[in-house]
């Protein structure tokens, strides 16, 4: 039986999506993974590009609202910003919590080679701390 994951951020549009993408490309044995938010919009298009330039598609993904997991079983709910931990609800039968923030990069802004290196630097330390945990190598923290 696999582990289910369900990984929270407030827009589900960059850090919940890179990291619901990478944590599937590293555990796809071990895990079943999803993400949502508290105010879900779409998928950012550069998390997309950024995550392409490593070899992670997530455009078929897309943004879902928390609410539609509340009745289901999660071994692990990991938020990845702060809005999410402080207003995350109970998940009934969640076996563990974790709060793992990132910055987020910005959005609405115009695109420019400054804002995707920013992208790309949350995309690197998202990918190497659920890359470690879908191999394994973290469970804890």
């Amino acid at each position: 039986m696999k582990v289910r994951a369900l990984i929270l951020c407030t827009g589900n549009s960059c850090r919940s999506q890179m990291a619901e993408g990478i944590l599937k490309h590293y555990g796809k044995d071990k895990f079943e993974v999803f993400s949502a938010g508290s105010h879900p919009c779409t998928v950012n298009e550069i998390a997309i590009q950024v995550m392409k330039e490593i070899g992670i598609d997530i455009s078929g993904q897309s943004s879902k609202h928390l609410k539609e997991f509340l009745d289901q079983r999660f071994d692990y709910v990991i938020t990845v910003c702060d809005n999410a931990n402080e207003s995350c609800p109970t998940f009934p039968g969640a076996s563990k919590r974790l709060h793992w923030p990132f910055p987020d990069p910005p959005h609405d802004v115009k695109v420019t080679e400054e804002v995707i290196d920013e992208f790309r630097e949350v995309r690197d330390m998202i990918h190497e701390k659920f890359k470690a945990f879908g191999l394994g190598h973290l469970t804890k923290e």
